[in-house]
């Protein structure tokens, strides 16, 4: 099981990011880039049933946490998209501090005009351990985000760590889409020793 004794309790800013690149390069993408087989292939959280139907997804590494070990796999777009992403996923953690850290899942979620994603908890009764992280790349004055029942807007070009293990849920009131590159961050020193070789697997792909 995944560890963190740092996670926020609600919502955190870590502050200002730079996104000038990645949002031009995010408004060069076409409709087929989203949601592609890979993606629904890797993310099991994409089911029918899911608080995030609505939600469409370009999936650049995952964590499946159906078996254990867990196991962290890059899909085929991170090779191409990792030096442009890895300076901002490093930028939006540093206030953390950690001499060791792991990204253990990243993706571009793409939330439609007038969509809504109900209200859930991630994970399961053992609680939910990484920092999650929302950048917002393209929102609008009408997107909230609901945590324990408290609305906030996510300003576009600003890291939050928001607490996933809390019920939360998400509204795009606007007319345009709300995109944010959303991932996930642990001190890998905190891990046990079978999760840090499986994240030594896949940590070395990042070089």
């Amino acid at each position: 099981m995944e560890i963190n004794t740092r996670k926020t309790d609600l919502l955190l800013e870590l502050g200002k990011i730079d996104i000038r690149a990645l949002k031009s390069r995010v408004n060069e993408l076409d409709e087929t880039q989203w949601d592609r087989e890979e993606d629904f292939a890797m993310n099991y959280n994409k089911h029918a049933k899911s608080a995030l139907r609505q939600t469409q997804h370009i999936i650049f590494r995952f964590s499946n946490k159906q078996v254990f070990p867990y196991v962290y796999q890059n899909c085929s777009p991170w090779e191409g998209w990792k030096s442009l992403l890895l300076p901002i996923l490093k930028k939006a953690t540093a206030p953390y501090g950690y001499t060791n850290g792991f990204f253990s899942r990243i993706m571009l979620a793409k939330l439609p005009a007038q969509e809504f994603i109900a209200p859930h908890i991630d994970g399961d009764e053992r609680g939910y351990a990484p920092h999650k992280i929302h950048i917002p790349v393209q929102t609008n004055d009408s997107a909230y985000f609901f945590l324990d029942n408290q609305r906030f807007h996510l300003k576009e070009g600003y890291a939050y760590e928001v607490n996933n293990g809390t019920r939360h849920a998400v509204a795009n009131q606007g007319n345009s889409h709300r995109i944010h590159l959303i991932f996930e961050y642990l001190n890998v020193d905190e891990q046990d020793e079978v999760l840090k070789a499986q994240i030594e697997l896949c940590k070395g792909q990042d070089e």
